[in-house]
């Protein structure tokens, strides 16, 4: 063989191993991304879904693609591993969707139960009424969790998209999501609140699945906005409890909070505001 033809041979096959480290490379990246979004599904569903099987089948699926990337992942393996996570993940989805729709159901049921007791009971004198109680008295309604599979749509964030707060979670022990962006803004404005208060920010409600946001336009009527359409949906609004006396229009912490919101992107929009069409002192959106 000529010297020539020597190296043409070699740079054949130099870039015929450069194209399949490529490959490999590519599809390990592609199996991480979806161990990612798997794990943050395992994560959120602890304790929401009806029966438990599925999320050990979800974490069987992702130690095995764990001892996976620990090594050198064929690409073969990796989209094998990759499909299981993801058929997995998507089936502790479905069971998640399930159980907070039964969750729902038994909440609206719950509340029409509490407003013919409400109708049924004597009005209490308005001297014994605590000013600083809640002004919510609708159903209760819990935070939702982004799915592996969610299309980008208002409601059905994936969660590759969103990160949860650090500090809180709600009355079920379920992490608040909202948005990478609007999370991590709000991250660092918690802190300043938290050097001016001494304690955390809180919060009542941040994502809102579709699901939820047919049950509380169910529930609530126009209160609600028209699902598919409300701010929360696209993991950039929080609710602060309805707490008049910690949260409510003169409360100093409301005062804070439109004062120093804007630097960090949260702000009170002008229809929450208490002339606003729609009054919400506990409405808060991330503008960027």
């Amino acid at each position: 063989m000529s010297d020539d033809a020597s190296q043409v041979s070699g740079l054949t096959a130099q870039a015929a191993q450069a194209a399949a480290q490529s490959l490999t490379d590519h599809s390990r990246a592609q199996l991480e991304q979806v161990v990612a979004a798997a794990r943050a599904v395992l994560d959120g569903s602890a304790g929401h879904v009806a029966d438990d099987a599925v999320r050990t089948a979800l974490a069987a699926a992702l130690s095995e693609a764990d001892q996976a990337l620990a090594g050198t992942v064929a690409p073969a393996r990796a989209a094998t591993l990759g499909a299981s996570v993801s058929t997995a993940a998507a089936q502790v989805a479905q069971a998640q969707q399930a159980w907070q729709a039964a969750q729902t159901a038994a909440a609206q049921a719950a509340a029409q139960a509490a407003v013919r007791a409400r109708a049924a009971a004597s009005p209490t004198p308005t001297s014994s009424v605590d000013p600083c109680r809640t002004t919510y008295t609708g159903p209760p309604f819990w935070t939702s969790v982004p799915t592996a599979t969610g299309d980008g749509s208002n409601g059905n964030l994936p969660a590759s998209s969103m990160t949860a707060l650090s500090w809180t979670t709600d009355s079920h022990g379920t992490r608040f999501y909202l948005l990478t962006p609007a999370a991590q803004a709000l991250e660092k404005l918690n802190v300043a609140f938290r050097a001016a208060f001494g304690h955390n920010l809180d919060i009542d409600l941040a994502y809102r699945d579709y699901a939820t946001q047919v049950a509380m336009r169910a529930a609530l009527g126009t209160v609600a906005a028209v699902p598919g359409t409300s701010p929360h949906g696209y993991g950039k609004a929080i609710d602060v409890p309805e707490l008049p006396c910690e949260y409510g229009w003169s409360s100093v912490q409301r005062a804070w909070l439109l004062a120093h919101g804007p630097s960090f992107g949260w702000v009170q929009p002008a229809w929450a505001l208490q002339n606003g069409s729609g009054p919400e002192y506990w409405h808060y959106e991330y503008t960027g």
